[in-house]
């Protein structure tokens, strides 16, 4: 018996490997010939992006295709990652008027109310219809952000596939959300000094409840303007360790918010800024990231007179980042026609792209997985038939986490549906309703 183990184990080993070789090549993906935009150098003519086990492992002209590993023909194609979408509810609300679908906001509360502890990672539905609409247009990760109240609470960076919650999380949670001007409401007494008046109580109760928590436990401070759980939430944004997004639109409020900024060492991220041209060099010189909405040029009220379709090209010119948003949900596909937009108004194209890739991943604290093609990075790619910011450019590919998305969602089903329906009508001489 023991010659026959000698020979038998060897050989039966080199059969398996044999064996395996090809069911290892089945999860290798290979998009080739394509005009590649990594978003970390110039795009590559003619590049290989190559995919295995749910990660790029190397982006090139001249790349090694393994044997068996399917190939993607992209020439005359564009290859870039996954569209990054900075500010939505994707996953949190399926129907405005329906309350029961909506998950983004605690309802029947004061307009003054904080709510840091609110986290809306728990509300996310992973089967909602508003993603297979999103992702199909190239969008493949989005951050889900609360709404109401002073200090809405903490939003969520997702990728948009996954039958469960934590298969969609990229990063939880991923900044606190407050508003301040017009959009706080009757926040501070309805006056923009009231609202930073309770925002700045709000900062330094948590440095007091930080400092102090065991006295709280006991019964022997005094009363603090927010809850425990508010208090507890609040205190990585005081140390620096979790953005804080301030929505301001007004040249004045977003000056006031680089003043708090400052004043409490935080690390601000500035949502909306419409007249954030008029400020743009004060952005620069603090370094604070900029969420814009480019569509945007007539005064929807009076703190954005100054709303321009180059807004994003001039505070990019200054040396702000810039990330850009359709600050919609069911219309964050057309994140694109906004980055096209802003190329139209002066913005660079590549800048524009990277205003919806790699910037929102390094504003969002997610570049080391996100926003780029390089070895080593979450597959999310998208081969599209054209120029991405382009309105009649198709896409033919949508890859997340290195898995192949159905180009199909609620709407090309029912698309395909009535058109079918047509069909059987003017086949059996039948009209249509």
């Amino acid at each position: 018996m023991k010659p026959m183990r000698t020979h038998t184990i060897p050989a039966l080993a080199s059969l398996l490997l044999l064996a395996a070789a090809p069911l290892a090549a089945q999860g290798v993906v290979a998009i080739e010939g394509g005009t590649v935009h990594t978003m970390t150098g110039a795009p590559i003519e003619g590049g290989t992006v190559l995919i295995r086990d749910g990660k790029i492992v190397a982006v090139g002209r001249d790349v090694a295709v393994p044997a068996g590993a399917r190939r993607i023909d992209a020439r005359g194609k564009r290859v870039t990652p996954g569209l990054f979408e900075s500010h939505t509810r994707t996953g949190l609300t399926e129907v405005g008027s329906i309350t029961g679908t909506n998950d983004f906001a605690l309802a029947d509360l004061d307009e003054d109310r904080i709510m840091a502890a609110f986290d809306v990672t728990d509300g996310l539905n992973p089967r909602s219809m508003v993603i297979p609409v999103t992702r199909i247009a190239g969008v493949t990760t989005a951050v889900s952000a609360p709404s109401g109240g002073l200090v809405s609470g903490m939003g969520v960076v997702i990728d948009l596939a996954g039958d469960d919650t934590p298969d969609m999380l990229v990063k939880t949670p991923v900044a606190m959300y407050a508003t301040i001007g017009e959009g706080a409401g009757g926040a501070g007494g309805g006056a923009r000094g009231g609202t930073m008046m309770r925002l700045r109580e709000l900062l330094d109760d948590t440095r007091e409840f930080a400092r102090r928590r065991a006295e709280f436990d006991r019964g022997a401070t005094r009363a603090f303007t927010a809850s425990r759980l508010d208090l507890q939430a609040m205190i990585p944004v005081v140390q620096g360790r979790l953005p804080l997004v301030l929505e301001a639109h007004r040249a004045s409020d977003i000056r006031a918010a680089l003043r708090l900024a400052a004043e409490y060492d935080l690390k601000l991220i500035m949502l909306g800024a419409t007249e954030g041209w008029m400020v743009a060099d004060e952005l620069a010189r603090a370094r604070v990231p900029v969420i814009v909405n480019v569509l945007q040029n007539l005064p929807s009220n009076f703190e954005r007179l100054g709303a321009r379709y180059d807004n994003a090209a001039l505070l990019r010119g200054a040396g702000v980042q810039v990330a850009i948003t359709t600050a919609t949900t069911h219309n964050a596909r057309n994140v694109r026609q906004e980055a096209g937009n802003a190329v139209a108004y002066g913005l660079p194209h590549e800048e524009a792209l990277r205003a919806v890739t790699i910037y929102p991943a390094q504003i969002w604290g997610v570049a080391d997985t996100h926003g780029s093609l390089a070895p080593g990075k979450v597959a999310n790619v998208v081969v599209w038939d054209g120029d991405p910011l382009e309105l009649l450019t198709e896409v033919e590919h949508v890859f997340i986490g290195g898995r192949e998305m159905p180009l199909t969602s609620r709407q090309t089903e029912l698309r395909d549906r009535y058109r079918r329906l047509d069909d059987v009508n003017r086949t059996y001489g039948r009209g249509t309703q």
